[in-house]
């Protein structure tokens, strides 16, 4: 790699050619602060809170954008760039919502801790500044332009990464506003929910809406029975909440902080993915032998699944009709176990926590309630358990070990791997292969489908057949697999999860500031905390839970009945963009 030789703070040192004055600064464990700065996605020098004095430069630059080159001088530190950027960020506050007391970003904002960093005591700057309502319309996502610092992170996130393009700046100067096209709240836009927009943003403008309320009120009823399931990237990630390093498994803690809370069963969700397998492994097998459509494409990703029915309507009938797992074990709790417990269904109240925002929106979904109840009652993020157990005064990491609860507490590694891009695929391709072949697979780890290319392939070879699959995760990606199939390309089975990295980097998990996102990969991290669980398990596969099958034996009789489309599976709509009124 071709290098320059540069001086950063009267050291010298030797960095890649390719490097801006900020990579080059922290290859020196100099710190420059940064707002709009985020590598890869938001790079257009907009906030003006890295500046620098570069020798021989008229003013002073903008260090996320500016390119080395030989013999380069920097400073980072001088009277004049501390001055320069203590003013910045005191117009920044002046025109800033700084009830920081009562934001849900407090002690984790971006914006708190430049002004802390840069010892702002007070505001010199106390002009005026624009009250706008907030848009709280969406059942997932909540905008207030009142705390945006218009840095167009959430903008780069939505039109570059997920190819959504439903926000963006209007107006010029200090009227300036990210907001939907003709200031529409984002539910009459054709928003996914998937939520990476709140995952970017620095400070408090963008949120998930809030359903701890109703879980608490829930609880306090006694007159109904409050279950609880997680997701498999959730245990993965909450232990950030409370400090542990990224990618710890806190799996028992978390069970261990639900029950204190009080839920009378702890669930795991990853029971319902090893009934997804069993049911979408069917549907496929199905297809691919009755000239089915084709390629069969998976639907636990509900931000993909609105993505669809907004953009691609076309492929609307290759989606799997099988339900996304936590909405197949709402509708067993509200059966099955309802029958087993006797318990009257409509006094159970079932709680999902998700890595996702989009979930949230999914639980609405009128058709979302084959028992005559909705599914799921609420749907909590990551960071909301994480509100909650701090509200209750939990210990999170001094917790006793615990287990999930029988009798849908045993889950499969083919289940817990669902939390990554390409787990649904593996998964799925661990059934699939071993009902083709007849008998077992002599190896069940499929590493072409894992890893955080934006679109995967890979030819599996089983009885006889070759099946094609294809993973692409994050909706731009999608977007760029779908067009390769209209205009040719054959598959026969493709996953898509609407967040880049799948759910371990859902748009409900643990806010990581920029200073973090730009130089540690989360989707790795908490990606080889799932794998290294599925490792662990004592079954790996879905059709070998004795869970699962006893659930068939006595239920469902077998993947794909009447019973199990009757409960299990869904139907998805076609949706206007920007419907007339």
């Amino acid at each position: 790699m071709e290098t320059v030789n540069i001086t950063i703070d009267s050291r010298k040192i030797q960095v890649p050619k390719n490097y801006t004055v900020l990579e080059a600064a922290r290859f020196a464990n100099i710190d420059i602060p940064t707002l709009c700065f985020l590598k890869e996605i938001n790079e257009i020098g907009a906030c003006r809170m890295c500046l620098v004095e570069i020798q021989g430069a008229r003013s002073l630059q903008a260090a996320c954008v500016y390119p080395v080159s030989e013999g380069l001088v920097i400073n980072t530190q001088t009277p004049a760039v501390r001055e320069a950027r203590k003013v910045t960020l005191e117009l920044i506050l002046s025109n800033h919502d700084r009830k920081c007391l009562t934001c849900v970003r407090s002690n984790n904002c971006e914006l708190q801790k430049l002004a802390q960093d840069l010892n702002i005591r007070d505001i010199r700057f106390d002009g005026d500044s624009m009250k706008m309502p907030l848009d709280e319309v969406s059942p997932s996502i909540v905008r207030d332009p009142n705390k945006c610092v218009l840095c167009r992170r959430c903008v780069s996130m939505c039109k570059n990464v997920q190819g959504v393009a439903v926000i963006d700046t209007t107006e010029r100067g200090f009227k300036t506003l990210v907001t939907p096209a003709f200031n529409k709240s984002l539910d009459e836009v054709p928003c996914t929910m998937c939520g990476q927009c709140i995952n970017v943003c620095p400070v408090g403008a963008l949120r998930e809406k809030d359903g701890t309320d109703k879980v608490w009120e829930a609880l306090a009823n006694k007159d109904l029975h409050v279950v609880v399931q997680t997701a498999p990237a959730v245990r993965v990630a909450i232990g950030e909440e409370f400090g542990m390093p990224i990618g710890s498994r806190a799996t028992s803690n978390m069970i261990a902080a639900l029950r204190r809370l009080g839920f009378a069963k702890v669930f795991d969700t990853d029971t319902a993915a090893d009934l997804t397998i069993m049911e979408e492994g069917t549907e496929l097998l199905s297809r691919i032998k009755n000239g089915g459509k084709l390629p069969l494409i998976t639907s636990c990703s509900p931000g993909w699944i609105k993505f669809c029915e907004h953009n691609f309507p076309e492929f609307l009938d290759n989606l799997s009709t099988c339900k996304s797992p936590h909405e197949m074990f709402g509708a067993v709790l509200k059966s099955y176990y309802a029958e087993k417990m006797g318990i009257d269904p409509s006094k159970i109240f079932v709680v999902s926590i998700m890595p996702c925002t989009a979930k949230k929106y999914e639980a609405q979904r009128p058709e979302l309630s084959s028992t005559g109840y909705p599914d799921v009652d609420v749907v909590l993020t990551t960071r909301e358990l994480a509100k909650m157990i701090r509200e209750a005064a939990i210990d999170f990491k001094e917790l006793p070990d615990r287990q999930f609860d029988d009798p849908m507490g045993e889950a499969s590694g083919a289940g817990v791997i669902f939390g990554a891009t390409g787990g649904v695929m593996e998964a799925a391709l661990r059934t699939v292969t071993e009902i083709l072949n007849g008998k077992p697979s002599e190896s069940i780890e499929y590493n072409a489908v894992r890893g955080i290319d934006g679109v995967k392939e890979a030819v599996v070879e089983a009885g006889g057949m070759k099946i094609k699959a294809a993973v692409a995760h994050g909706l731009g990606n999608a977007r760029k697999l779908l067009e390769k199939i209209k205009n040719g390309e054959e598959y026969h089975f493709i996953e898509i999860m609407a967040c880049p990295g799948g759910c371990v980097n859902g748009g409900g998990q643990p806010i990581q500031p920029s200073s973090v996102r730009s130089w540690i990969d989360l989707r790795s991290e908490r990606a080889k905390a799932i794998y290294d669980e599925d490792k662990e398990m004592p079954i790996r596969k879905s059709h070998d839970n004795p869970r699962v099958k006893t659930l068939y034996d006595e239920y469902f009789k077998e993947p794909g009945s009447h019973k199990a489309h009757e409960l299990l599976h869904t139907h998805y709509v076609k949706r206007e963009n920007y419907p007339e009124e």
